[in-house]
């Protein structure tokens, strides 16, 4: 009898770092990357500022704020969607990471004017006296002149970068923590989040709270130093930052679905309490997925501000961070791509119902005008969305492709 020799199939052979075999392994990520870029390259050009002066400064300011609210939108459909935890208060981080930056943006360029204003006088100014006279000309619009103790560190640009993450981290932390050990869930966990949004919007509109009451900051768009850099070139700079930002979040968060901690997140989600008996500690994946989001929504909102120019506590009131749930809800969550395209589509919507850009109707008896009627506009594509098409604009892709279940980003 001869002797038969079974031989293993060789495995197959993979190329490359551990970052593109994980990219060829998931194309969809590859494809919304590269779509990312494309974009931000055709803009570019596009451009006042770099390129062939199609596409206004105002246009290019929209598009970089809207890229931050695709940011923010990503990190609440980790939360919401993959996590199952419905935040109704992360734009409260959003808002502080915008205060931060603009904090030091405030600080720097006030700074800049004493002392230029000074140059002309008889006698140099005193270190002291530049910082009063800072002082006087940012809070003499609330009756006052000393720094309160949360502009310590005001006058430096890295410690207020630092604080960007800190803050709304540190406060993400305490909160959740609170909140996830006392095992509040479902709606009672979004009602406080939105109470913490509430009681944080309420404390920024009085004028003691250190930030200017309902003033807020303003004159975030002047780059210290920069002053004659064109706002055409400066815009665009932020498209590329809110662009590398959102593609670096977006490959973060697809990394961590993609692992063993993302199915622990989707399980939680799914069923927190079987996770809990199979002995995982749900509260500490919880909470680790609070912080993550809460800082990515901070780096969003320092982005967002120096392109908007201004903010104030009315950016913080509970009905944004019901809008990005709305933004989500709308993309498809559970789907990362379908949150960016929610955010995108909702926002760039929203600017031209609101901006004039979209005629009013008229009926004869009555004139639709969509400034006063986008709301509602867009509370009946909400509740459409939610009957008719659970799964959102994200789930057109499924149709597209023929998928029957989404593939989770």
């Amino acid at each position: 009898m001869s002797e038969v020799t079974l031989t293993q199939p060789a495995p197959k052979q993979e190329f490359g770092g551990p970052l593109t075999r994980f990219l060829m392994r998931n194309p969809s990520t590859l494809v919304f990357l590269c779509l990312l870029a494309g974009f931000t390259i055709a803009i570019t050009i596009l451009s006042e500022g770099f390129g062939l002066g199609l596409i206004s400064t105002s246009l290019v300011k929209t598009l970089g704020k809207t890229l931050c609210f695709c940011l923010v939108a990503l990190a609440m459909d980790l939360l919401w969607g993959y996590c199952g935890i419905l935040s109704l208060g992360h734009f409260a981080f959003f808002g502080l990471g915008g205060y931060m930056i603009g904090m030091w943006l405030m600080y720097a360029r006030t700074e800049l004017i004493i002392i230029k204003a000074g140059e002309a006088a008889a006698l140099p100014m005193t270190p002291g006296e530049i910082h009063e006279a800072i002082g006087t000309q940012i809070f003499g619009v609330v009756g006052g002149s000393e720094f309160p103790l949360v502009w310590a560190f005001a006058h430096s640009f890295w410690a207020q970068l630092a604080l960007v993450i800190l803050v709304p981290g540190i406060l993400a932390l305490v909160f959740g923590w609170l909140a996830f050990r006392s095992r509040v869930t479902g709606v009672y966990l979004s009602i406080l989040t939105q109470a913490m949004t509430l009681a944080l919007a309420l404390y920024l509109f009085q004028n003691d709270s250190g930030l200017r009451g309902n003033n807020g900051l303003s004159g975030l768009q002047n780059l210290p130093g920069l002053e004659e850099t064109p706002q055409a070139v400066v815009s665009v700079w932020f498209l590329w930052a809110s662009a590398f930002a959102l593609g670096t979040s977006y490959l973060v968060i697809k990394l961590i679905v993609e692992s063993k901690f993302g199915n622990i997140i989707r399980a939680i989600r799914d069923d927190e309490s079987r996770v809990r008996f199979l002995g995982y500690n749900v509260e500490g994946y919880k909470l680790f997925v609070f912080v993550l989001t809460a800082i990515m929504a901070g780096i969003a909102g320092a982005l967002y501000y120096p392109q908007a120019g201004i903010i104030n506590p009315a950016e913080i009131a509970p009905i944004a961070s019901i809008y990005l749930a709305v933004w989500v809800a709308i993309g498809g969550r559970g789907r990362l791509y379908g949150s960016v395209i929610g955010a995108a589509f909702v926002s760039l919507l929203s600017s031209m119902f609101t901006g004039g850009q979209i005629p009013n109707i008229s009926l004869g008896f009555y004139t639709i005008q969509w400034v006063d009627w986008w709301l509602v506009l867009l509370g009946l594509t909400f509740v459409a969305t939610t009957l008719y098409a659970p799964n959102g604009l994200g789930g057109l892709f499924d149709l597209l492709t023929s998928k029957k279940e989404p593939d989770d980003g």
